[in-house]
């Protein structure tokens, strides 16, 4: 028997695919520091296995989506989750950092199809603001991933070592192709573009015309690059900066994800009252107040770990009431190429957020910085300001769009 839709089931069944990118990076942060000496490495080369991973996450979000749209939902998934299942076990057998690195790219092919295609199933389901709804339940989710995924890391590190974290994620993986397999239905359109080059290059063109989608996708980059940006120095910043031990870090991390998953919910109930950019006008205003917090308590003496964690708390709430919506917002002049239109998004989100991640890790080894958290605090507040200003600039433009549905 399949899952009906407006079931709890396939909610969490399409909220746990689009949590296992989050689940493959958050379980390992607190191993960064150890599994780092244990490879001989250095805290750079370390971050390269999350910004690969990223890479490896947009490059091939382009296919999945088109794929699925011409050959099934369903057949499209299982072969994205038997990747993964692979990958992850390599990474738990790498003995070398070059190999880790590698392995992570091979797990983020994999990985990427899940959350492309979890978004579109929702839009194939759903549209306008009952898909905000959905997608909103489905962030929650996906956001109490990273309140539990650092700490079972954390745990699992601490009793058996860091190959262990990749071996519980192989596992998650075979639970949920086998989930898939048995319980999901079909649920892509039909007459979508062929799959080919240029049927793809002509229904990209179409999107990247589309002046709503290029304003909604751009909300998506700036409130995920907020969540990515933390994840991917938070480790050495609370570690080996503040001490924190691995446990720590996984209960910190957890705590500020509690933010997130309270802004999701937040958000999905101003959707159903007042529609999804009412949602994203109060996101994007605690994204620039959380990050403005932060960089002020960088500069002044109360930087510390608390300082942090609370300009982060309020930041993600942000992040929770935006991500979903500006994400329905994209998808809903698309009803036929739902798995195009989430593979093009999530090329952006992932780009841009990994160039942003990049950029922060940099700026950790400038001798100003190294002391305090200012880089990490000045990027969130930088994402928040730009996500305010591209919301108030394209009033008109959401505007006009709502008056032609």
């Amino acid at each position: 028997m399949t899952f009906k839709p407006d079931t709890l089931a396939l909610t969490a069944l399409l909220g746990l695919l689009t949590a296992l990118g989050p689940i493959s990076t958050d379980m390992y942060l607190p191993s960064l520091p150890s599994l780092t000496d244990a490879l001989d490495s250095t805290p750079a080369e370390a971050q390269l296995t999350l910004s690969v991973f990223l890479l490896g996450f947009a490059s091939t979000q382009i296919f999945y989506g088109p794929l699925s749209d011409r050959y099934g939902r369903r057949p499209v998934l299982l072969a994205g989750l038997t990747i993964f299942v692979l990958a992850t076990l390599l990474c738990a057998m790498a003995d070398s950092m070059p190999m880790l690195i590698a392995a992570r790219f091979a797990q983020a092919l994999g990985a990427s199809g899940p959350i492309v295609l979890a978004r579109a199933i929702a839009r194939d389901l759903y549209s306008g603001r009952r898909a905000g709804q959905e997608l909103a339940l489905m962030a929650s989710i996906m956001g109490i991933v990273p309140i539990a995924a650092p700490t079972l890391g954390g745990v699992f590190e601490d009793a058996f070592g860091w190959r262990s974290v990749f071996i519980v994620g192989a596992g998650l993986g075979v639970i949920l192709a086998g989930v898939v397999a048995l319980r999901l239905p079909e649920t892509a359109p039909r007459g979508a573009e062929p799959a080919t080059p240029f049927g793809m290059i002509r229904i990209f063109g179409r999107f990247i015309r589309d002046v709503r989608f290029l304003v909604y996708v751009s909300l998506v980059c700036f409130s995920y690059a907020a969540i990515f940006v933390f994840i991917s120095v938070s480790s050495f910043i609370l570690q080996d900066l503040y001490g924190l031990t691995p446990v720590q870090f996984g209960l910190s991390f957890g705590i500020c994800s509690v933010g997130y998953v309270g802004g999701t919910l937040t958000g999905r109930r101003i959707t159903g009252r007042h529609g999804i950019d009412a949602a994203i006008g109060v996101g994007v205003i605690l994204m620039a107040l959380g990050g403005t917090a932060m960089t002020a308590l960088a500069l002044s003496d109360f930087a510390g770990v608390a300082a942090l964690l609370a300009g982060t708390f309020v930041a993600f709430a942000g992040t929770g009431c935006v991500l979903p919506q500006a994400m329905a917002g994209a998808l809903m002049p698309f009803p036929s190429s739902a798995g195009a239109a989430s593979s093009l998004m999530g090329v952006c989100q992932m780009t841009f957020s990994a160039l942003a991640g990049v950029l922060v890790a940099a700026a950790l080894d400038w001798t100003v910085f190294a002391d305090q958290a200012m880089p990490l605090a000045s990027a969130e507040m930088a994402l928040g300001v730009a996500a305010v200003l591209v919301f108030l600039g394209s009033k008109k433009i959401r505007l006009a769009a709502r008056a032609g549905e």
